[in-house]
C-alpha cells in the first residue's frame, strides 16, 4: 500500500472481553481495528486555493491598500508648508480661485458618493431561535433500539449493527425523534407526516423568532428555507407565507436536496436579496424532516443515517437597515463556499435512493471522510487569506511557496524529506467555533487536524451529545450553546463551517456586536448547567 493511502487509516485496538468458549476460554481477547480518517490535509494544501484567497482579500481590501497611500502623499505636501503658506492656499488662494474650491469639493462629493453606494450594505444578524420539541419526543439510545424492534420493520443484524453505531456516535440520551417512526409498524415517510412534523418545527422555531425579535410576519421582504429530503408542493416556504399570512410581494425561495451545509448557502442566498433589496427583513429557516427520511431496510450504508439524524430546526432574522446596527446581535463577516461535485466519487458519497427490497434511505460512502476531508481542505485554504492575520499568512505562504520550489526536487533524491507547510493557528482568526455536529468520528478527526482544544470542540461535541445531528441547524444549537454559556463578547469571531453532500463544504464568518448575555429563551436553558459533560459522565 502507498503511503498517502496508509495515512488515511488509523488503528485501535479493541477489548473484546473474556472468551466463553474455545482454546483461549477465560482470557482476555483483543482485536485491531482499522477505521479510515480525515486526510492530513494542512499538509498538502493546493497553491491554486491559496491565490484564491488572495484574489478575495486583495479586491475587497484595495481601500486599505490606496487610502494609507494617499494619506502619505497629503500628509508629505502639507509638512512641506509653514502655517502661514498652509493658510495662504486655504483662504487666500481659494478666494481667488473659487471655481478651483468648487470643482474640487464637487470631485469629492461625487467620490464620497460613489464609494458608499458601491459599497455592499452591511447584513446584520438580529437574533434566531432552535427548536426544541416537547420531552414526550425525547429517546434515550436504549429506547431507539427498543421502539426499532417492537416496529418489526428491522431483523436482528439490522438492530444490532445500529446498537454499535450509536453506542459510538457520541449522541447522548436526550435526542428527539419522532416516536411515530419506528414505532409503528407502518409507512411513516408519507407526505401527511412529513407536512405535520415540518409544522411543527418550523413553526415552534419561528414563533419563538418572531416573539424574541418583536418583528410582525408581514414586515419580512425575504423568507428562504432549506430542507433537502422533504420538498412538497406547495413548498414549505408557502406553508410558512399561507401559516402566518405574510405580504403578497414577499421573495420566497426554497432550497431542497442541498445536504447539512445548506444552512449556509440559505444564508449566503439571504445576503444577495438583501444587498438588492435595501431597508428589509430576511428569514432563514434550516430544517430537515427526520420521518419522511427514515430507512427499514438491511442495507447498512444506508442505516447510518438513521442512527445520527435528528430532530431539529433553526430560524434566523437577518436586516440590512442601518438603524438595526444598534440591536444587533453579530454582522456578517466572510462566506466562503466550495463544491466537489464535479468529480464523480464525491457525487455519490451520500447518495439518495432505493435498495433492493425498493426501500428509500441514504446511502453514505465508506469514503465520506476522505472526501469531505478534501472539501474541507479547500474550503479553508481559500478561507485563510481572509481571516488570518499578517504573521500567520507570511509564515504559511513562505513555507508553501518553499515546499512548491524546492519541495519536488528534495523528495526525488536521498536529500532529507520536503519541508511540510507552515499549520496555521486558526485559534488567532477566530474565538469560537461551531463544526457541523455530523459525528464523533468526523469531530475528532477535524481536531487533531486543524490543531483545535477540546474547549474549541466544545459547542460541537455537547450539541451532538444532546441533540444529535439536526443537518443544517445544527451550527445554530451550537452558537445558542455558546450564547447559554455566555462566552460571546463584545468583537469576538465566530466561524460556523458545514459540509454535506453534493459534495460541499461551507463555511460562515460572523462578528460580535457586543456581549451576549444569556437569552431569555434558548434550547439549553434548562440544562445548560450540567455541560459540559465528560467522557466518564457521557453515557
Amino acid at each position: 500500500m502507498a503511503n498517502n493511502e496508509r495515512d488515511l487509516f488509523s488503528t485501535e485496538i479493541v477489548n473484546r472481553g473474556i472468551e466463553s468458549s474455545g482454546p483461549n476460554a477465560g482470557s482476555l481477547t483483543f482485536s485491531v481495528r482499522v477505521r479510515r480518517r480525515l486526510p492530513d490535509f494542512l499538509q498538502s494544501v493546493n497553491l491554486k486555493y491559496v491565490k484564491l484567497g488572495y484574489h478575495y482579500l486583495i479586491n475587497h481590501g484595495i481601500y486599505l491598500v490606496t487610502i494609507p497611500v494617499l494619506l502619505l502623499v497629503f500628509s508629505a505636501e502639507v509638512g512641506s508648508l509653514s502655517k502661514e503658506e498652509l493658510w495662504k492656499k486655504l483662504w487666500q488662494d481659494a478666494c481667488y480661485d473659487f471655481a478651483t474650491v468648487l470643482t474640487f469639493f464637487g470631485v469629492f462629493v461625487f467620490t464620497l458618493s460613489v464609494y458608499f453606494m458601491s459599497k455592499p450594505r452591511s447584513i446584520y444578524l438580529i437574533d434566531f431561535a432552535c427548536f426544541q420539541p416537547n420531552d414526550d419526543l425525547k429517546v434515550s439510545r436504549e429506547q431507539f433500539i427498543e421502539l426499532a424492534r417492537k416496529s418489526g420493520k428491522f431483523d436482528e443484524d439490522s438492530l444490532a449493527f445500529q446498537k454499535r453505531i450509536l453506542m459510538s456516535s457520541g449522541i447522548g440520551d436526550e435526542t428527539y425523534i419522532p416516536k411515530a417512526v419506528i414505532g409503528s409498524s407502518e409507512n411513516c415517510a408519507t407526505m401527511k407526516e412529513g407536512r405535520a412534523e415540518a409544522s411543527m418545527i418550523m413553526f415552534g422555531a419561528l414563533d419563538e423568532l418572531f416573539e424574541k425579535t418583536k418583528v410582525r410576519p408581514k414586515d419580512v421582504g425575504v423568507l428562504v428555507v432549506n430542507c433537502s429530503i422533504f420538498n412538497p408542493t406547495p413548498s414549505l416556504s408557502a406553508m410558512i407565507i399561507n401559516h402566518y399570512k405574510m405580504r403578497g410581494n414577499i421573495l420566497s425561495y426554497n432550497l431542497g436536496g442541498m445536504g447539512c451545509s445548506a444552512g449556509i448557502i440559505a444564508i449566503d442566498l439571504a445576503r444577495d436579496m438583501l444587498q438588492s433589496n435595501p431597508n428589509n427583513y430576511a428569514v432563514v429557516v434550516s430544517t430537515e424532516m427526520v420521518g419522511f427520511n427514515w430507512y427499514q431496510g438491511k442495507e447498512r450504508s444506508m442505516l447510518i443515517p438513521n442512527c445520527f439524524f435528528r430532530m431539529g430546526c433553526s430560524a434566523v432574522l437577518l436586516s440590512n437597515r442601518r438603524r438595526d446596527y444598534r440591536r444587533a446581535k453579530y454582522s456578517l463577516e466572510h462566506i466562503v463556499r466550495t463544491h466537489k461535485g464535479a468529480d464523480d466519487r464525491s457525487f455519490r458519497c451520500v447518495y439518495q435512493e432505493e435498495d433492493e427490497q425498493k426501500f428509500k434511505g441514504l446511502k453514505v460512502s465508506k469514503d465520506l471522510i476522505e472526501i469531505g476531508g478534501d472539501a474541507l481542505k479547500t474550503n479553508i485554504t481559500t478561507l485563510g487569506p481572509l481571516v488570518l492575520p499578517f504573521s500567520e499568512q507570511l509564515l504559511f505562504f513562505a513555507t508553501l511557496v518553499w515546499r512548491h520550489l524546492f519541495g519536488a526536487k528534495s523528495a526525488g533524491g536521498n536529500s532529507p524529506s520536503p519541508q511540510k507547510p507552515y499549520i496555521p493557528d486558526y485559534k488567532l482568526a477566530f474565538e469560537h467555533f461551531c463544526v457541523h455536529a455530523a459525528s464523533k468520528t468526523i469531530l475528532d478527526e477535524l481536531q487533531r487536524n486543524l490543531e483545535l482544544s477540546d474547549k474549541n470542540m466544545e459547542a460541537s461535541r455537547m450539541t451532538l451529545h444532546r441533540f444529535g445531528n439536526t443537518s443544517s441547524s445544527s451550527i445554530w444549537y451550537e452558537l445558542a450553546y455558546l450564547e447559554a454559556k455566555e462566552r460571546v463578547r463584545r468583537g469576538d469571531r465566530v466561524w460556523q463551517l458545514a459540509f454535506g453532500s453534493g459534495f460541499k463544504c461551507n463555511s460562515i464568518v460572523w462578528r460580535s456586536m457586543r456581549r451576549q448575555k444569556r437569552p431569555s429563551t434558548n434550547p439549553w436553558l434548562n440544562c445548560i448547567e450540567r455541560y459540559p459533560v465528560t467522557l466518564s459522565q457521557a453515557p
